[in-house]
């Protein structure tokens, strides 16, 4: 009798066990934020320059949305909409497949090739992928089998974008005997980074001098040009801040928006660097930020994240084509070169030249985006920059951030007032060619 019990509680048992591993896996946007909170953290750690950091995001969110759109859902393809992809694989099994858990497979898979700090995405992707077995094993490994393979699929064409014949080519050259051009800026006097960056596959606009802006006010230091006029605007700014003491909001706004991977700090003898998010991680900080308070499912939230991706790496191309066109030298080199040799900027100068102001392009560019997604006037909270010190700030609207996101380049000292409004525009430009271009949504 004691034998038929036991094998009865034991077949039971094992009954239990399968009715488990057969319950479907439910993947949330929550996990999808993990993800690109994850990724963002390991780019901090490795330090990326912004340009690079917006390749690092569109990629991998390009691969979870092309498999989102193989789901009978709101989503179209990106095949042949954006340059060179072509229609992912189908999957092989595609009645064990689970396309959410594909999707953020792939995006965790992308992310890994992305970055250097591979153990630290493999930890992070281990730990759920024994959850996810645990759950359903099946559907785990034919999600798995179909995730991989199209991260793999993403790779190849990503690995067509030129980005690997950038890292060979040579250094930025700076003209010391031009006093009108770029200049390394203390206290690190690093080299312009990226000069070869609008060389870069662009993923929806048609070149990088697609949208070449205006050239910058000609360099003069006559008291009645217009160059000399904003040059003295940067001075006075800080001037007028700096009376306002810790009340000052500009102070605030500049902090804020610093998002500067570059900032060197010296103590005595040793310098290093403070780790900061950049522009593009504050943007798609706050496409996460829109999404859960939208409480967007998982298929919207990796169509927002994917389509701002896009627009701020299509914005760094462009701004990154002009910079190393105008090579514009930066206030604090003029500034000290001509007005006040003791002059210091609220921010680091970044090491990369004067005009367009990326912040401005890629603000006004990922802005549009959003407001593309989740309409004008959207207001939100932003606490992007909270895990750094800075206290949360509150925007009636994406443009209204941007707005201010641009103006806080001036306030810290590092851009001239054209650089900022005509930045802004060239990536509201660039934004709306790429909101109109790219055919996302059926119906």
């Amino acid at each position: 009798m004691k034998v038929k019990v036991s094998l009865i509680a034991f077949v039971l048992l094992v009954l239990t066990s399968c009715q488990k591993k057969e319950q479907p896996i439910v993947i949330t946007s929550e996990e999808f934020h993990q993800s690109v909170d994850k990724v963002v953290e390991v780019m901090i750690h490795d330090i990326f320059s912004p340009p690079v950091a917006s390749r690092i995001f569109a990629y991998p969110n390009i691969a979870a949305y092309e498999i989102i759109a193989k789901k009978d859902g709101p989503y179209k393809s990106l095949a042949g909409q954006v340059t060179g992809l072509t229609s992912i694989p189908d999957p092989k099994n595609k009645d064990n497949v689970n396309y959410d858990l594909a999707a953020l497979i792939a995006h965790i898979d992308l992310s890994k090739r992305l970055i250097f700090s591979e153990e630290r995405i493999e930890t992070y992707r281990d730990s759920l992928y024994n959850v996810w077995m645990n759950q359903n094993e099946t559907e785990f490994n034919a999600s798995k089998e179909y995730g991989l393979e199209v991260a793999g699929f993403i790779a190849d064409w990503m690995n067509k974008d030129n980005y690997k014949e950038t890292r060979t080519m040579p250094k930025f050259t700076v003209n010391s005997d031009d006093p009108t051009r770029w200049q390394p800026t203390p206290p690190a006097y690093m080299n312009g980074i990226e000069p070869h960056w609008s060389k870069i596959r662009p993923f929806a606009i048609d070149s990088s001098a697609q949208f070449k802006p205006i050239p910058p006010p000609a360099f003069s230091m006559d008291k009645d040009s217009q160059f000399y006029k904003e040059v003295m605007e940067v001075y006075e700014v800080k001037k007028s801040m700096v009376g306002k003491g810790d009340k000052s909001d500009e102070i605030a706004i500049a902090q804020f928006w610093d998002c500067n991977p570059y900032v060197s700090v010296t103590r005595g003898h040793l310098m290093f660097a403070t780790k900061k998010i950049t522009p593009g991680a504050h943007w798609i900080g706050i496409a996460k930020i829109a999404c859960r308070k939208t409480e967007a499912d998982f298929s919207k939230t990796v169509y927002a994240y994917t389509k701002t991706s896009i627009a701020i790496a299509d914005a760094f191309i462009s701004c990154w084509d002009e910079k190393y066109r105008s090579n514009l030298i930066r206030p604090e080199t003029v500034i000290n070169e001509y007005i006040d040799d003791s002059w210091e900027p609220v921010l680091q100068t970044p090491p990369f030249p004067e005009y367009t102001s990326g912040h401005s392009v890629v603000s006004g560019a990922a802005s549009t985006a959003l407001t593309s997604v989740f309409g004008e006037g959207f207001a939100f909270d932003d606490d992007t920059e909270v895990p750094y010190g800075l206290p949360v700030r509150s925007f009636t609207s994406f443009n209204q951030a941007a707005d201010e996101a641009a103006i806080s380049r001036m306030y810290g000292g590092i851009h001239y007032r054209a650089a900022i409004e005509v930045g802004i525009k060239q990536g509201r430009n660039l934004g709306k060619f790429i909101v109109d271009k790219l055919d996302m949504t059926k119906g």
